[in-house]
């Protein structure tokens, strides 16, 4: 989503295939050997567009692209809006956990525990000195983690975790290169995409909460948000 709001703002015009819906994407997709989405494809080429400066290089656009907010910045940005999410979770009737979100196959229940499944597996990769891996990020919660509470709880350990990270990871250099599964990128972009990825999911969740009648305990402020490169839309058509 992100990067199709990009590219129409630049008017770059392109074509928006979901393959979770479309056989004919899904085979153009494993052509051109790609293994997960979102890519940027164009003459038989292609690249991952999970980081917006390495569909900038593959275009041959003018932009830079790089992260506006300081590694410390960034750090106490996420314990905030993690704080949030916290919130947020334990709020959901456990009675619509099982509701499937619009255009893919997630339930609500999966969508909470994605958002600290993006921080964990940011974390994980960290602590083992390895690439960041998408099965890592797309996990889905454990079978006995059936209630808000339980994944609120959960996020909260997760926070916790983050927060230990931290401490021990400020004077690090952030501009070295680590490896995800989307190619090469610095500690500080890694930990930028991490930070704007969960956040998109804790503005889903708000506006769940919101459509089942439930008034979010907490608020993703203009000050929490301002300098993270998020989509405009909180949901992707």
């Amino acid at each position: 989503m992100r990067v199709k709001e990009y590219l129409s703002v630049r008017g770059i015009g392109f074509r928006s295939v979901n393959v979770l819906e479309d056989a004919a994407g899904r085979e153009e997709l494993a052509a051109l050997g790609a293994r997960s989405v979102p890519v940027v494809a164009r003459d038989g080429r292609f690249v991952f567009a999970q980081m917006l400066q390495d569909v900038v290089e593959f275009l041959a656009l003018p932009d830079d692209t790089g992260p506006t907010l300081s590694p410390a910045e960034l750090a106490s940005r996420f314990d905030a809006i993690l704080a949030v999410a916290v919130r947020l979770s334990g709020q959901m009737p456990d009675r619509f956990l099982e509701n499937q979100l619009p255009n893919r196959p997630r339930s609500w229940r999966v969508l909470l525990h994605h958002v600290f499944q993006i921080a964990d597996s940011f974390l994980d990769c960290r602590a083992m000195d390895r690439p960041l891996r998408y099965e890592d990020l797309v996990a889905p919660p454990p079978e006995e983690m059936r209630s808000a509470a339980a994944i609120a709880v959960h996020g909260a350990a997760v926070r916790q975790r983050f927060a230990a990270w931290w401490a021990g990871a400020a004077a690090a250099d952030f501009g070295r290169r680590v490896e995800g599964y989307f190619g090469h990128t610095s500690l500080h972009e890694m930990l930028e995409r991490t930070v704007w990825h969960a956040t998109q999911h804790v503005r889903q969740v708000d506006t769940l909460l919101r459509q089942v009648g439930v008034a979010p305990a907490a608020a993703l402020t203009p000050a929490l948000l301002a300098g993270l490169p998020l989509p405009q839309k909180v949901w992707d058509e």
